[in-house]
C-alpha cells in the first residue's frame, strides 16, 4: 500500500491541537521529570504492546487510537510534534503506511531510536506487499523482544522487568499463533474475501485462501474507483457461495464495499468486522483473540 495518511504541515497557534482522523493517548509527550521512558507509536496497536512490557516505567503517546474514525487520515499538530520532539523511543509500522511518522521526527530533530515494524518483520521481499504487519503474530514477536531491549537501554535498572513482561506477553502471543495453527489444521483451503488486506496475514495464518479481485482490494486500499469488472466478480463471490466469510475494515467505507458487504448478507455469508487500530477497551492481545474468535465462528456457520 503506498502512504494513506496525510502529513500536512504544523501550524502555530491552538487551532493546531486539533487532530483529523486521530487522537492522541492521554499521554500528553511533554513531561521531561516524571522519570518516564517516552514513547511514541504511530497507532495504539504498537502502543498497547510498549505498555505491556513498560508498565508505569513508559508514558506512552499513540498517534492513532480513535476506533470510530477512518485511519486513513492524519493531520499533524503542535502537540504530536511536541511527543515526538521529547520522545525517547519512536515506533512506526513503516512500509508506506504512516510515513507522517518520517515527517514528524524530521521536522523535530529527534534523536530517539525508532523501531520500523515493516524492517523488523523481514517479511517485505518486494512485489506485491502486504504492510498490515501488526496482524502477524510471528512479527509481534519480533517486535516484544526489540521493545524490551529498547527499553533495558534507555533503563537498565529496569531490565529483568521488563523481560518478565515481554516474556509474558510473548507467551500471550504463542498462544494466538497455536489458535491459528488449530484453524488451519480444521479449517485450511477454505475460501473467504476481504474489503481490504487488513487480516491477510491473519488469514494466511489460519490456512485460508484469499478469492477477492486484487483489482477491487487494491482500488479500496488506494482510495481510487473500483473497476466495473473487479466489482462484477467481487459480488460474485456471494451471489455463487464461493467463499466462507467476508472480512469488513471497519473503520473505511464506500459505495463499492457496502455494496460488497449487503452481498454478502443476502446470501447468508458471515461478515467479520476488522480493524487498524485497537478498540476501545482492548489491549492488543485482547483484539486478536476477538479477531480469532469471530473468524472461527464464521466458518462454523
Amino acid at each position: 500500500m503506498r502512504n494513506r495518511f496525510l502529513a500536512l504541515p504544523l501550524v502555530a497557534g491552538a487551532a493546531a491541537l486539533a487532530l483529523t482522523g486521530c487522537a492522541t493517548s492521554s499521554a500528553s509527550g511533554d513531561a521531561s521529570s516524571d522519570g518516564t521512558i517516552k514513547v511514541v507509536a504511530s497507532t495504539n496497536v504498537y502502543g498497547s504492546i510498549v505498555q505491556s512490557i513498560g508498565g508505569d516505567a513508559v508514558s506512552v503517546t499513540s498517534i492513532l487510537d480513535d476506533p470510530s474514525q477512518d485511519p486513513h487520515s492524519f493531520e499533524s499538530s503542535a502537540r504530536t510534534q511536541l511527543a515526538v520532539s521529547k520522545a525517547d523511543l519512536i515506533i512506526e509500522n513503516g512500509g508506506g503506511y504512516d510515513d507522517f511518522m518520517t515527517t514528524l521526527a524530521d521536522a523535530s530533530d529527534t534523536e530517539a531510536d525508532t523501531i520500523n515494524v515493516v524492517e523488523l518483520s523481514g517479511l517485505d521481499q518486494g512485489g506485491d506487499f502486504n504492510e498490515h504487519v501488526f496482524y502477524s503474530y510471528p512479527t509481534m514477536v519480533k517486535l516484544v523482544d526489540q521493545v524490551a531491549k529498547d527499553l533495558s537501554a534507555l533503563d537498565a535498572g529496569r531490565e529483568d522487568t521488563f523481560q518478565q513482561n515481554a516474556d509474558a506477553l510473548t507467551k500471550e502471543l504463542e498462544d494466538l499463533e497455536s489458535q491459528t495453527a488449530e484453524v488451519e489444521q480444521q479449517d485450511g483451503g477454505e475460501e473467504v474475501a476481504y474489503t481490504e488486506p487488513v487480516p491477510g496475514y491473519l488469514f494466511d495464518a489460519m490456512g485460508l485462501e484469499n478469492e477477492t479481485p486484487e483489482a477491487f482490494a487494491e482500488a479500496i486500499e488506494e482510495d481510487d474507483d473500483v473497476p466495473p469488472a473487479a466489482l462484477k466478480d467481487t459480488l460474485a463471490l456471494f451471489t455463487s457461495g464461493s467463499v466462507r466469510l467476508l472480512a469488513y475494515n471497519d473503520q473505511t467505507s464506500s459505495p463499492e464495499t457496502e455494496q460488497v458487504e449487503q452481498a454478502a448478507k443476502d446470501n447468508d455469508v458471515p461478515v467479520v468486522g476488522v480493524t487498524e487500530t485497537l478498540p476501545k477497551g482492548e489491549d492488543y492481545v485482547s483484539w486478536q483473540q476477538a479477531n480469532i474468535d469471530a473468524v472461527k465462528a464464521a466458518l462454523q456457520k
